[in-house]
């Protein structure tokens, strides 16, 4: 049997107006008290709405995280993230119940973090944000719209944390010091966040104890498990950055665009000579995070554009 929620309001739900089918699998998103976990309530009928009407068959059930799962007949299942804790075999045999519910006409409505199998599974996905519907309809298009979302977030918050100075090993003779390392966004301004695709810097502040002829200062990205992704140096970009006298302290910037995949990096800075006796060398002395909407698998994100031909049967 469908299901119609006209005008709800309950905990952060703000008159919500939204209905669904019957027969249908709908995926519910959203973050921390957005109103996911109250909707799937309202929908299994433990919950009353403070003001409008929730109208559905009497047969409703609600199945939360850790809960047995029950995939008897009923009019509308709520599952609250029930599929997270499933082992694969479990899993099988309850996306298999689901499908013959839907087959039935139960209306299920499923709130899980599990991108892929909202849009494989579902017939449509709702987003709520701050209690109201921030979006609905195909799910492949409304978890892109949700990713993007999430990944602004995510960049906007990284620009409230200072990164963190801990480089994982430190060497050099000491005639030069790397006093900071700042990883910027495109609106230069300091985050461990950085969006796949926007252009960012990196801005290094160095003094020099010693003179030093024909100092380098260089950069270089690597995974989390010390894959390296990329590196350059001022040498390497034609860029002279001396001599340079005792007492002096200078910033290099490097400028890029972050054709990154989305993952965890770290950053290591060094000041060294042309032969690479290092003065001061950092390894992995700063940690950043790369989002996106998409989860791209790999580091490099190369933007490939697709396009297909149809070639004509000559034999015909």
């Amino acid at each position: 049997m469908s299901i119609e929620f006209r005008n709800v309001s309950a905990g952060p739900l703000n008159g919500v107006t939204v209905s669904a089918p019957a027969g249908a699998i709908i995926g519910v998103i959203g973050g921390k008290n957005s109103g996911v976990t109250e909707l799937l309530k309202l929908a299994g009928g433990v919950m009353q709405a403070e003001q409008g009407e929730v109208k559905a068959g009497t047969a409703r059930r609600l199945v939360a995280l850790g809960e047995p799962l029950n995939l008897a007949p009923s009019d509308v299942l709520a599952l609250d993230q029930a599929l997270a804790t499933q082992d694969a075999l479990v899993r099988t045999r309850t996306l298999i119940g689901l499908d013959r519910l839907r087959r039935a006409g139960t209306t299920v409505l499923l709130a899980s973090h599990e991108d892929r199998l909202l849009e494989t599974l579902c017939d449509e996905v709702w987003w709520l944000e701050a209690g109201e519907i921030a979006a609905k309809g195909d799910p492949r298009e409304t978890m892109t719209r949700y990713r993007r979302f999430v990944a602004d977030q995510v960049r906007t918050w990284g620009e409230t944390i200072p990164p963190r100075f801990a480089p994982s090993s430190r060497r050099g003779d000491g005639r030069a010091e790397v006093l900071s390392i700042e990883t910027l966004g495109a609106n230069g301004q300091p985050t461990i966040v950085w969006k796949s695709g926007e252009y960012v810097s990196v801005r290094a502040t160095v003094r020099f104890h010693e003179p030093v002829s024909e100092p380098v200062i260089g950069m270089l990205i690597r995974t989390q498990i010390g894959f390296e992704v990329y590196g350059t140096n001022t040498e390497l970009e034609h860029v002279t950055v001396g001599p340079r006298t005792a007492g002096e302290t200078m910033t290099v910037v490097f400028q890029f665009l972050c054709d990154l995949c989305p993952q965890p990096y770290t950053l290591t800075l060094a000041a060294h000579d042309p032969d690479g006796t290092a003065h001061d060398w950092l390894d992995d002395a700063v940690a950043f995070t790369v989002a996106d909407e998409r989860g791209t698998p790999g580091v490099a994100n190369l933007r490939a554009k697709v396009s297909v031909e149809t070639l004509k049967d000559d034999t015909l």
